[in-house]
């Protein structure tokens, strides 16, 4: 079959994101658009993956995974995904104690809010979620295999926040993918020719409308419920997955 996987769509818990990116809304729109898996992963927290787990775990059709877009002390965007609930969460718990003692101003920055399956809302977050962590890209790649996940440094193009802007090369670490904006064929900022690792794109949703706009497809003979981490890392590296961008 061929999977359609879109990474990166933030939820009502980033601050940058739309109080309408409940889990609930974010996976009906992702089945509307074609997508069969997707990953919420918004800045800094997974505190909207429980809801999002309970609500995909009886949905045929999709496969959720979950994952958080660490700001690493870098000021290096970086996805760590995973695809069970606890293992997000243990990471959640590690980021959580990294984070500065900055406070986040929702009438300044924007809502950090969290969910139930019924877009009832449970929990704010105080700290201010896209500060940079007090760990280093080399400690969340640790840590994220430590605990099972995959780590994809994210829009590597962007001229902010990227490995390229941030250290000016893409280091010879043991990354899982890059991630290129779905802006990449626009960028300034130079990609190399060759990359030593596969890549993979992604909307960024902040927003419903631009969920789909960009995602990763693939093939993968197999049961959808049953896509791993570990399946995952060993289609990215054995095919070349094709990157649809529709903006």
């Amino acid at each position: 079959m061929i999977i359609n996987a879109d990474f990166h769509i933030h939820s009502c818990l980033s601050p940058c994101g739309s109080l309408e990116m409940s889990p609930a809304r974010i996976i009906n729109i992702a089945i509307d658009k074609g997508l069969n898996l997707i990953a919420l992963s918004d800045h800094n927290s997974a505190k909207n993956c429980p809801a999002f787990y309970e609500l995909s775990k009886n949905i045929p059709n999709i496969r959720t995974m979950f994952a958080i877009e660490v700001n690493t002390t870098e000021e290096v965007h970086c996805l760590t995904i995973f695809d069970n609930l606890d293992s997000v969460m243990k990471m959640d718990a590690v980021i959580e104690q990294s984070l500065p003692e900055i406070f986040n101003d929702p009438e300044l920055l924007g809502d950090q809010v969290y969910v139930d399956e019924n877009d009832n809302i449970i929990g704010e977050e105080n700290k201010y979620l896209t500060g940079a962590s007090s760990l280093s890209l080399s400690q969340i790649l640790n840590i994220t295999h430590q605990l099972g996940g995959l780590c994809v440094p994210a829009h590597i193009d962007r001229a902010v926040n990227s490995l390229i802007s941030q250290l000016g090369f893409v280091p010879q670490e043991n990354f899982d993918a890059l991630e290129l904006s779905k802006f990449y064929r626009h960028t300034s900022i130079p990609i190399p020719d060759k990359l030593a690792y596969p890549l993979i794109t992604g909307s960024d949703s902040h927003h419903p409308d631009s969920i789909g706009s960009a995602y990763t497809s693939f093939d993968f003979d197999g049961n959808l419920k049953e896509l791993s981490v570990e399946i995952l890392i060993r289609l990215l590296k054995t095919n070349i997955p094709e990157l649809i961008i529709n903006v």
